[in-house]
């Protein structure tokens, strides 16, 4: 067991008082913890398969013919409060992504490098692809035991919340573990309250009037548990998921004690289904029909985070919580949208599952009173597992135990306006996700300022992009700049060497397939 420093000192402690107490250890940290009563109450509010576009604020230099499409004022309220990053990344699938944020850790480091569902076994697709062999990745998820040796074992977030005096919730889509797997459950996961989490990633029917799927014959897996009170109403699922959010924050306040919400939503991941009480607006649009559906949820998801923040006033404590607004990967656009595939993120490239920019480039807002500087724009790169430590220097927890190594650096410096120093951020997937379009298929990626590598393993074919000149990844640069190529490939290389990541093999001989500066040389 180690202790971790967060990388940003917490105001008004000594950095002699924080060495000090490292040495002596975990449990005089937890006595000098700051009393509940100071704490801020926190809020994720997590949206799944949420584009970077998907949204009626811009998150560009500039508004788009999506942003005007799209109906969200509460997040536009909520920008105008907080910070805007434009520049927050993901990972291109929801289990790494969900993985990395309660861990810390990238993705190449825990393993976790694809969506989790069945126990012990690796996807059809990455068995039956005609050239590569995929490593047996942590397909069970994470777990907070060990023993499990296709499970990544790490110190949850939410427990270490929990032990500082936290009321832990959780609320909507877990996917952080396989079916019968510790890692499936939120509540072994450090949370006090879990409501409609389970294994699979996907509701089988947003719709009240369906019992969510529960009773259907073959959606056993996908049915979302937990809310029969609204079996055979007309509630919709994001509907229902708010309603038991604010209930329990509510009991949380009552109980004097500080909560942190993790409001995980279904919305917007297929199946598309309107949520009818906008759909009317978006049909009277010209959209059809699949569009018109897919816009209602978008907004019914802002309507949520809309009754959050009301009531966060209602009850006098909006400036005593902090909200952290994100997506899980970038929003869908190969398969299931209508319209032409690859186009729902432009000006990013492609979508879900791809590593082009509209498949790891996501919204991301942060609001904390006192704290952060209202209506300001951070252009900063951040990375999902950023999350980790921030939310635990917001918390006051400067120091902490985890049995694993945390990769996130907190952003919370960011708020205030002040400047980041360079880092780079790397993306891992030596898997298969099943549709085709550009990005997507196995691959590892570095973003080094402006510059960005993607490495695909099964030609070993590279591509170079410069974002600030060229943001759509529209003019392959690897031949123009092979000193540049040459520099990430490196870089790259390092980490993955560092991390210890998978990597798949070739199926017609054997062999691994190599870093990617091997792949040069």
């Amino acid at each position: 067991m180690k202790h971790n420093l967060n990388r940003k000192q917490v105001s008004g402690v000594s950095s002699f008082l924080i060495i000090y107490l490292t040495f002596i250890g975990f449990e005089a940290v937890s006595q000098s913890a700051i009393d509940s009563t100071e704490k801020p109450n926190i809020i994720v509010f997590m949206v799944d398969d949420m584009g970077w576009q998907d949204t009626s604020v811009p998150f560009w230099e500039k508004r788009t013919s999506f942003n005007n499409l799209y109906q969200t004022p509460n997040m536009e309220r909520l920008a105008n409060e907080g910070v805007k990053f434009t520049q927050a990344y993901a990972t291109a699938v929801c289990s790494p992504t969900r993985v990395s944020f309660i861990t810390g850790m990238s993705a190449a480091r825990h393993r976790v490098t694809n969506w989790t569902l069945e126990k012990n076994e690796i996807k059809s697709m990455e068995r039956d692809h005609p050239d590569l062999s995929f490593p047996l990745w942590n397909v069970n998820g994470v777990s907070p035991v060990s023993g499990d040796s296709l499970a990544i074992h790490a110190t949850p977030l939410p427990q270490i919340l929990k032990d500082h005096g936290y009321n832990t919730i959780h609320v909507g889509k877990a996917h952080f573990g396989a079916i019968e797997t510790p890692g499936a459950h939120p509540l072994n996961l450090g949370f006090n309250v879990n409501i409609a989490g389970h294994a699979a990633g996907a509701p089988s029917s947003y719709k009240g009037l369906d019992n969510f799927g529960n009773g259907k014959e073959g959606q056993d897996i996908w049915a979302v548990p937990g809310l029969e009170n609204y079996h055979g109403k007309d509630v919709f699922l994001t509907e229902a998921l708010t309603r038991e959010a604010l209930k329990s924050m509510d009991q949380s306040i009552a109980s004097d004690k500080p909560f942190f919400l993790y409001m995980a939503h279904y919305a917007v991941h297929t199946p598309i289904m309107a949520d009818e009480r906008f759909l009317e607006n978006y049909l009277e649009k010209g959209m059809d029909m699949t569009e018109a559906k897919y816009a209602a949820l978008i907004e019914g998801m802002d309507k949520s985070l809309g009754d959050i923040l009301n009531f966060l006033e209602e009850k006098n404590i909006d400036d005593k919580t902090a909200i952290l607004f994100m997506s899980d990967n970038g929003g869908l656009s190969a398969v299931a949208r209508g319209g032409q595939p690859h186009t729902h993120n432009a000006p990013l490239s492609s979508g879900k599952g791809s590593a082009h920019e509209g498949g790891i480039r996501v919204p991301m807002i942060v609001k904390w009173n006192n704290q952060s500087q209202a209506g300001s724009t951070c252009d900063s790169p951040v990375i999902i597992e950023d999350f980790y430590p921030s939310i635990l220097e917001m918390a006051g927890i400067s120091t902490y135990p985890t049995v694993q190594q945390v990769d996130g650096i907190s952003f919370m410096s960011m708020l205030q306006g002040e400047a980041t120093h360079e880092r780079e951020l790397y993306w891992h997937y030596p898997n298969e996700w099943g549709p085709s379009g550009p990005g997507i298929g196995a691959s590892s990626s570095v973003r080094s300022g402006n510059w960005k590598l993607i490495y695909y393993h099964v030609d070993q074919r590279m591509e170079l992009f410069n974002l600030k000149q060229d943001i759509s990844e529209s003019f392959n640069l690897a031949t123009t700049f092979p000193d540049k190529l040459i520099e990430l490939a490196k870089n790259l290389s390092d980490f993955l060497l560092m991390v210890d990541a998978q990597m798949p093999s070739y199926k017609e001989d054997g062999r691994a397939v190599p870093y990617p500066i091997d792949a040069i040389r």
